[in-house]
Formats: C-alpha cells, sequence, structure tokens
C-alpha cells in the first residue's frame, strides 16, 4: 500500500509538472527527458525508502540504472546531436539561401511622407498609459501588454492589449480584460481604446496575465498541441479590428538545437478558438511569423559558420549589428531589417539584410555603410546643443537610397524633430520639426555632396522649362529654402536652396527655368536641379567635369 501511494504521489508530482510548465512531449526537446527523469528518481527514491523485502531490493537495482542513463541521456545526447562544433554546415543552413539584392525599390519602394514611421515603441507606451489614465477604473484593474507594429487595412499601428494587472484582477474579471490599445505609428496624437467592435464587447479572456485554465499556453497545450513547441505569442488584430494571438510554431532543425519556425496558430482571444496554420496558408493579415529572435540567431549562425566551426582567425565571418526593425515593403509585406558588419567592427556595415517575416526569404544587399547605432549618434550630434536622444531607426526608401528614419526626443520622451540620415553615407543627415522639413534637409544634404550617393539611380526624374510666376524665400532651422510657382505646371510648387545652385538666390519673377524634380504626388515637389535660362554663367572646368560625371 505504501509502494502505491508513493507511486501515485510520484505521478501526480510529475503530472503537477505539466500542468505549470507544459513540456513539449517530444523528442528533440528538453521537457521530455526531464519529465520522464523526474518520474525515475521519484520511483528511485520511493525503492530506497521501501526496503522490506528481496523483491523491492531487486527493483531498485534496475531503478538507479534507468535514472542514471536519463541523466548520461540529457548531458550527452543534446552535446552530440546539436553542438555547433560538430554540426556548424547545419546552423548555416537553417536560414536558408541567402540571395544577392540589386535593385532596393524592388523591396521597398518608395513611400510618401504622411506613411513614414515616427512613433516608436516607447512612445506607444507613454501616450497608451495616458489613455488608460482618463479611465480610472480601467487603470487599477489592467496594465498594457506588448506594443507590436502591424498594419491594420493599409495603416501602421502599434497594438497593445489590456492585461490582467494581477491574481485578484482576474479572479474579479474573469470574462476576460475590456479590450487593446491602438496607437498610429506616423501620429502620436492618434490613440485609441477600443472596447467594441461591430457592436460587440472586446474581451481578452485568454492571456499570460491570467490563471489556470485561462492562461494562453496552457490553453493552447491542453486544447491537442501537447507535442508541439510554440513561441511569440504576439497580438494582433485583424482588418476588422477582432483580438487574436498569433503564435509561431517551431521544430528542432539540428538535434535539441536550430530553433526554425514552420507555421502559426491563431487563437481567439475571447473565445479560445485555435485554427493551425502552415506558413503558405496563413491569413493575409498575419504581419510575422517568423520570430525576431530565431532570424537574428540564424543570421549570425550564417555569418559566424562560414567556413566551419574552426575559423578563428575570424575569415570573412559576418554578424548582426545591434537591433533589428520591422519594415514594410512593396504589395504590404513585411520583412526583419538589420545591418550586416564584420566581426569586430562597430561603426560601419558591409551591407544589410531584408527578411520576409512570413516565408523567411532573405536578401543581401551588399553595401557599405553605417550601423543604425552610428547613424543615431550622426543625427543626435546635428542637434547637440539641444541634447535630444535619437529613436532607433526605421530604413526607408527615400528616391531610392536606403535612409535610416528616426524620432529625436528630449528628455520627456516628446518627439521634437525628425532625422534623416543616409545608410551609405552617415554624414548626410537632414532634420526638421516634422517629416517634410527633414525630408528637405535632407535631400539638400544630399545635393551638397555633389550627387556622391547618386539620389536619382532608383527613381524617375522629370523635367521642365517654364517661366517664373512667383518666388519667396523661408528660413528654416537655420536654411533659407525659395519656393517657386512656374506657369506650367501651375498645381505645384517647387522648392529648393542654394545647395542646388546658386542661380536661385537671385533669379527673379519672368525668368524663364529648367526644373528638375524626382517623381512626388505632392503639391510641394523638391528640386534636385535648377538652371535659370536668363542668366549664363562661365563654368570653370572642374564644374564641366562634374557635370559629365553626374550624367555618367
Amino acid at each position: 500500500m505504501r509502494y502505491f501511494i508513493y507511486t501515485i504521489l510520484s505521478i501526480a508530482f510529475a503530472w503537477l509538472f505539466v500542468y505549470l510548465f507544459q513540456p513539449v512531449l517530444n523528442f528533440g526537446y528538453a521537457g521530455l527527458p526531464v519529465l520522464v527523469l523526474m518520474i525515475l528518481a521519484g520511483l528511485t527514491g520511493i525503492e530506497y525508502s521501501l526496503k522490506t523485502s528481496n523483491k523491492i531490493n531487486k527493483a531498485s537495482k534496475l531503478l538507479p540504472a534507468l535514472t542514471a542513463l536519463a541523466v548520461i541521456f540529457l548531458i550527452f545526447v543534446p552535446l552530440i546531436t546539436s553542438a555547433p562544433v560538430f554540426h556548424a554546415k547545419q546552423y548555416r543552413n537553417i536560414i536558408g539561401e541567402v540571395k544577392l539584392g540589386k535593385d532596393f525599390s524592388n523591396h521597398v519602394a518608395p513611400i510618401s511622407t504622411e506613411e513614414i514611421r515616427i512613433v516608436d515603441k516607447s512612445i506607444a507606451y507613454r501616450v497608451g498609459d495616458k489613455v488608460l489614465g482618463t479611465k480610472p477604473s480601467l487603470g487599477s484593474q489592467t496594465t498594457l501588454g506588448t506594443f507590436n507594429i502591424q498594419k491594420v487595412n493599409g495603416k501602421l499601428y502599434w497594438v497593445a492589449p489590456l492585461l490582467h494587472s494581477g491574481f485578484f484582477k482576474w479572479r474579479k474579471n474573469r470574462q476576460g480584460t475590456p479590450g487593446y490599445v491602438m496607437v498610429s505609428a506616423t501620429n502620436e496624437r492618434d490613440v485609441r481604446l477600443v472596447q467594441e467592435v461591430n457592436g460587440k464587447p472586446v474581451r481578452i479572456k485568454y492571456q499570460k496575465n491570467a490563471f489556470f485554465s485561462d492562461y494562453l499556453p496552457r490553453h493552447i497545450y491542453f486544447n491537442g498541441f501537447m507535442s508541439k513547441a510554440f513561441t511569440d505569442y504576439t497580438f494582433e488584430i485583424d482588418d476588422d479590428g477582432n483580438p487574436f494571438w498569433v503564435v509561431t510554431k517551431y521544430v528542432k532543425k539540428v538535434g535539441f538545437g536550430g530553433n526554425d519556425a514552420v507555421g502559426v496558430i491563431v487563437v481567439d482571444a475571447g473565445t479560445g478558438d485555435i485554427k493551425e496554420y502552415s506558413i503558405e496558408d496563413a491569413p493575409e493579415w498575419i504581419d510575422r511569423i517568423q520570430p525576431e529572435n530565431f532570424i537574428v540567431e540564424q543570421l549570425n549562425d550564417w555569418g559566424e559558420y562560414v567556413k566551419g566551426f574552426w575559423n578563428f582567425s575570424n575569415e570573412d565571418k559576418l554578424t548582426t549589428t545591434k537591433g533589428i526593425s520591422l519594415v514594410y515593403g512593396v504589395n504590404n509585406r513585411a520583412y526583419w531589417y538589420t545591418g550586416l558588419t564584420s566581426v569586430g567592427s562597430d561603426e560601419g556595415t558591409v551591407g544589410f539584410v531584408l527578411v520576409d517575416t512570413r516565408t523567411k526569404e532573405t536578401t543581401w544587399y551588399k553595401q557599405i555603410g553605417a550601423t543604425e547605432q552610428a547613424a543615431r549618434r550622426s543625427a543626435e550630434g546635428k542637434v547637440q546643443e539641444k541634447g535630444y536622444d535619437a529613436t532607433f531607426p526605421i530604413t526607408y526608401n527615400i528616391n531610392g537610397i536606403p535612409t535610416y528614419v528616426m524620432s529625436l526626443k528630449d528628455n520627456a520622451g516628446l518627439i521634437k524633430m525628425i532625422a534623416m540620415v543616409s545608410v551609405e553615407d552617415y554624414t548626410i543627415v537632414g532634420v526638421g520639426n516634422n517629416i517634410k522639413e527633414a525630408l528637405r534637409a535632407y535631400k539638400n544634404a544630399l545635393h551638397s555632396k555633389g550627387n556622391a550617393v547618386a539620389p536619382n539611380r532608383f527613381s524617375e526624374s522629370f523635367s521642365v522649362k517654364s517661366v517664373v510666376m512667383r518666388l519667396s524665400k523661408d528660413i528654416r532651422n537655420g536654411n533659407t529654402f525659395y519656393y517657386i510657382m512656374l506657369q506650367n505646371p501651375e498645381n505645384k510648387i517647387f522648392v529648393g536652396s542654394s545647395l542646388i545652385s546658386n542661380e536661385i538666390t537671385i533669379t527673379q519673377v519672368g525668368d524663364s527655368v529648367e526644373i528638375t524634380y524626382d517623381e512626388d504626388e505632392n503639391e510641394l515637389v523638391d528640386i534636385s536641379r535648377f538652371d535659370n535660362l536668363n542668366i549664363k554663367l562661365q563654368k570653370t572646368k572642374a564644374q564641366k567635369k562634374k557635370e559629365e560625371e553626374f550624367v555618367q
């Protein structure tokens, strides 16, 4: 009877372990052998405590052997099957084929100034907290979850669920927390507390801040997924605003190591309904399937084991730069963006990669440039007298040029200015009080470099010859900008500075001019080249040579 009772207790303890920690019951995951070891260790202890018959003494010799075997399995099998020293090539190949990119615009199309993301996660938290503060009953019962960037009906938003703030708050609100918060990624004043969708109240019943059967990983685990591994529990909403948890399903590619995403499950945050999808069949509104940490790890393995494990000279080794961001490309596809730098380098990159967040298709653009941290310091140095801090930069296609865009914040966390920095040359910086001013200053900085970075190499340019109808100037941030309206087209205002051409400073109404500009659907158009046809200046040999180089 005592043996029976101790056995039941051992099984109960193992079940408690399963209930609390949800180990993956499959080969290649540590949870299964740990569970077996716990049961064997428990039974071994029972046997040694019950030495009352020869039968039990004989059995007690077998259990310690099984326990020792389980310990050996836990130590040596993962080492043999997973250690990079034995499997460097397999680790390097997990990322898949890394294609060389030629045209950055094929991935990231030019974007209008209204769609550039200036609100980062910390700002989203700050303004999101203010929304909760307007409703004291919510602020005392709930807390903001993790903000994730996503596109909703073509617009970028930071979205975070309301979560239980403790055990007793969960007991009081077993039906779930009432809603989620949306913060526009392009306008910090656009903040929404969503508590109803299509006339129905929003409830986040299943979440990581819940308990017992409402605890999200446990709910998934005991609904048919005990043998599958999951990670990256991301809160997302569909285009109708319905809340879901998108959870990545992954497998081990190299023994007990080499995590690789193979699909997702989508959990209705209110009802708990679970649907499983492969990567190919996942709904279009899901922005990310490949977890950020998986991509960073796989890229680092790809760069680390370029010549196998034994490469102590670090020849041809690459590593990702500090930080990774989510950017949106053509056809609204999302990509993980990170720079690549040689091992030991901390300022410059040898290129950057774009990884499709769904399919993991990876493209490497070999372009020497600045790391994200170097770009931040360059932007902060442009306004160093103000003491602003730059947010982590997001990469955009500005006139075909990969460009870091970031906000400059004061000590209170408020956005004060916008900065743009060329990925290729971080000395090319433009700052302004808003996106349009920063863009104008950035283009002027590009042209002042003598088109060294060829701003028109990926973008189409247009030229117009006409007569100046109106001309005025404005001084912004110490820079003088000239605003010109032409006889034709009469529905656009052209803006430029003396960095474009010295002739612009002495142009008058009635002069005939030729203006070159980049394609732009806005009414305010930045000039890339300017020529006053009424002014005939003698060009030096150096100027003529520079123009010939530009044409080439």
